[in-house]
């Protein structure tokens, strides 16, 4: 605050101050835009006065996560895009800045999910002001000034380059949706994955094949109850976007696709931003999440177990053992997901009541796709390079704890 006093100075000084903090954005401006060296800019930021710096950043900073919540982000998904693309400190910026932007929506309509999200990522304000906010977490951080302008900085730029994405709800400021109907509630969630959480942790086929047959079972219950009590309340299909992890991640999106279809819901996987949209009803949504990340965890701790020695002579060779291992498994998941859906529709007391509802969830879905994606692109599969991968693979799902229902 003794800076900025200084700068001010006395009567006239608030003038030349807002002539200096548009120099410090024309600097910010120029950098993003190429027209300035990184390095350049950062220097010129370094030995300006923190004065005039730290409320111009901010500013940039509180602007740029402003443009892209309006432009579709969830908190969650630019922490997560952000701590991809950047670094460590990067991401601690992002939390702080979820913090300080629903700050100025207080007594203003909010969707629930937006503090949800900021919860789950700790985000909070614990800094005094924003005019300390830079010199505040510098210490709080334990880095020096000019580690964290440069932190600043390239957060910057990585926000500046990030696209306007779809809408899945609304910003804040943005009347609420009617509350969704008909997502599987807190409570079965929680036995679900207490169940999953078995099968993924035991060593015995069997035992893990009956934890997650109970799992799908109440999941499988709850979803054909829903979709035959009909409409007291509209129930629309929704988006929600599923973050897919580094490395191998088009054959995990591949899995998490198969695990979708047999769900009923769809997929469009984005690469260049680390993340599948399903959509689908909220408790076909829910079943895919739990169940994907759930044969994630078993696919992963059986590739470990059966992959190669690695070293420098095997690299490549474990490479391809990976890649082919994801690609079976999640071929054979996806046929015996599939085996699953049409079993437990046969069996269905109700199945001629049903299928109506089904097929006509099934066309919104689908309506829904072509209207957020109008034009995408059908990926290739992936390149098999190793056969015993494949045979590992196709094993490991067969093992697999699923649903027998």
């Amino acid at each position: 605050m003794s800076s900025r006093q200084s700068h001010l100075g006395g009567r006239g000084s608030a003038r030349p101050y807002a002539g200096r903090v548009t120099s410090v954005t024309d600097t910010v401006r120029r950098v993003l835009g190429g027209v300035t060296g990184y390095e350049a800019g950062l220097d010129a930021l370094t030995v300006a006065p923190a004065g005039d710096v730290d409320p111009a950043l901010v500013a940039a900073l509180r602007q740029a996560f402003a443009t892209l919540f309006q432009a579709g982000w969830q908190p969650v998904e630019l922490h997560r895009v952000v701590g991809r693309r950047g670094q460590p400190g990067y991401a601690r910026l992002v939390t702080d800045g979820v913090a300080a932007y629903l700050r100025g929506f207080a007594g203003r309509p909010v969707d629930p999910r937006w503090p949800a999200q900021a919860s789950a990522l700790g985000a909070r304000l614990w800094w005094r002001g924003d005019e300390t906010y830079l010199a505040e977490a510098a210490g709080r951080w334990r880095v020096d000034r000019v580690a964290l302008l440069d932190a600043v900085l390239g957060l910057l730029g990585v926000l500046s380059r990030l696209p306007p994405i779809e809408i899945l709800m609304p910003p804040p400021g943005i009347p609420a949706a009617p509350a969704r109907t008909h997502g599987i509630d807190d409570r079965l969630l929680e036995r679900v994955r207490a169940l999953l959480a078995k099968a993924e942790s035991t060593d015995f086929p069997a035992e893990a094949e009956a934890y997650a047959g109970k799992a799908q079972e109440l999941i499988a219950r709850h979803r054909l109850a829903e979709a035959l009590a009909g409409g007291a309340v509209e129930v629309l299909p929704l988006a929600r976007r599923v973050g897919v992890d580094h490395p191998y991640e088009d054959e995990k999106a591949a899995l998490l696709d198969a695990v979708a279809r047999a769900n009923r819901c769809a997929t469009v996987w984005s690469p260049d931003l680390g993340f599948t949209t399903v959509f689908g009803f909220d408790a076909d949504i829910d079943a895919v999440e739990l169940l994907y990340t759930s044969l994630l965890v078993q696919a992963n701790r059986a590739m470990a177990g059966a992959e190669p020695a690695g070293g420098k002579a095997g690299r490549a060779r474990l490479k391809a053992f990976r890649r082919s291992f994801l690609i079976a498994y999640g071929v054979r998941i996806g046929e015996r997901l599939d085996a699953a859906t049409a079993g437990a529709l046969d069996e269905a007391r109700d199945a001629a009541d049903l299928l109506p509802v089904l097929a006509s969830r099934e066309a919104q879905v689908r309506e829904t796709v072509r209207r957020v994606f109008p034009q995408t692109i059908r990926s290739r599969g992936g390149r098999v390079a190793s056969r015993e991968g494949w045979d590992s693979g196709r094993a490991a799902a067969d093992r697999a704890a699923l649903p027998h229902r």
